[in-house]
């Protein structure tokens, strides 16, 4: 009698879906560099606009830059599920022997690890763009260490709701942009409290209750959207 092969844990899958996304990055890396490309013309444009000074570059950088992360996880937002529903990895998913919450939850690191961790490696090079005081980095690297995840994960719900819609781009965005707004606002809040002088950690508390929150709730969420959307 033949023995039946164990079905894989957790820790396997998560494997497995991660190796996948990383050979499908490779075949595909001109798109992955999209994001970082969109946040830096961004900050090009805004410093061209501001007219170079680095006075005035210097008190508006935490938004700008924030602004910058912030267009460039939308313009990769509608890629997160739509692959897996075109070629029907999503009805796999829904079959298989792991919690679909689980799946999206690995997917959406995955999405963040690509899209966003560039961003974060690179933002002390976009920080002495825009002239931003040297005090000021560490708060600003806090902030979007924490608000990155949390925007992937909001944006993980949205993109889930949509990926049964065809041309949804600018849906996704008018649907994520209200959720994105008080991660926005919280984060370059904490880079200018720290201008000021003032205690930036409650804003930075907040970024990071919301980002536990949204670590239980979001998949859940995420995963229920995606059954209704193909059912």
């Amino acid at each position: 009698m033949k023995a039946t092969s164990p079905l894989p844990g957790l820790p396997g899958t998560a494997s497995a879906l991660m190796r996948r996304d990383l050979r499908l990055l490779w075949r595909r890396r001109g798109d992955a560099l999209q994001p970082a490309l969109f946040a830096l013309l961004v900050i090009v444009l805004f410093a061209l606009a501001l007219g170079g000074e680095a006075k005035v570059l210097a008190n508006v950088a935490p938004a700008v830059l924030w602004v910058a992360v912030l267009l460039s996880g939308l313009l990769a937002l509608d890629t997160l599920f739509r692959g897996d529903a075109e070629d029907g990895s999503l009805e796999q998913w829904m079959l298989a022997p792991v919690p679909l919450a689980w799946l999206v939850g690995v997917r959406t690191f995955m999405h963040w690890a690509t899209t966003a961790l560039p961003l974060l490696l690179a933002t002390p090079f976009l920080a002495e763009l825009m002239h931003l005081p040297r005090g000021q980095l560490p708060v600003l690297m806090a902030s979007l260490a924490l608000g990155t995840p949390l925007l992937s994960l909001l944006g993980a719900v949205v993109a889930a709701l949509t990926v049964g819609m065809r041309r949804s781009g600018i849906l996704l965005a008018l649907l994520a942009l209200p959720l994105y707004v008080p991660v926005l606002v919280f984060g370059a809040g904490s880079v200018a409290a720290s201008a000021q002088g003032m205690d930036p950690v409650g804003a930075l508390l907040l970024l990071g209750a919301g980002l536990v929150v949204s670590l239980v709730l979001a998949p859940l969420a995420a995963a229920a959207a995606i059954r209704i959307a193909l059912n």
